[in-house]
C-alpha cells in the first residue's frame, strides 16, 4: 500500500472529502459509487463496477457450460447465461 501523505478528518456527519488530485489520478467523478470494504483495521474504498462484477459470473457460467457433464446441464447454464446478460 502506498502513502499519499494526505490526512483528512470526519466531519459531525462521518463524511471523508476525497481530495481532487487523488479523485483525478484514480477516475472517480462526481456522483460516482465507491464500494466500501474492510479489512482487518482500514476501510478501502473502490470505484463501483458492478459490470465487471456481471462479466466475471458469465464467464464463470460459460466455463461450467463447456465441462458440463449432460446436455441439460449445459443449456439450463446456457440459459441462465442469456439471462444475466
Amino acid at each position: 500500500m502506498k502513502s499519499t501523505g494526505i490526512v483528512r478528518k470526519v466531519d459531525e456527519l462521518g463524511r471523508v472529502v476525497l481530495p481532487i488530485e487523488l479523485r483525478r489520478t484514480l477516475g472517480i467523478e462526481e456522483k460516482d459509487s465507491l464500494e466500501v470494504f474492510v479489512e482487518d483495521d482500514r476501510i478501502i474504498l473502490q470505484k463501483y463496477a458492478p459490470n465487471a462484477e456481471k462479466a466475471d459470473v458469465v464467464k464463470n457460467l460459460e466455463q461450467l457450460a463447456s465441462n458440463a457433464n449432460s446436455a441439460f446441464e449445459q443449456e439450463t447454464l446456457l440459459r441462465a447465461i442469456k439471462l444475466i446478460k
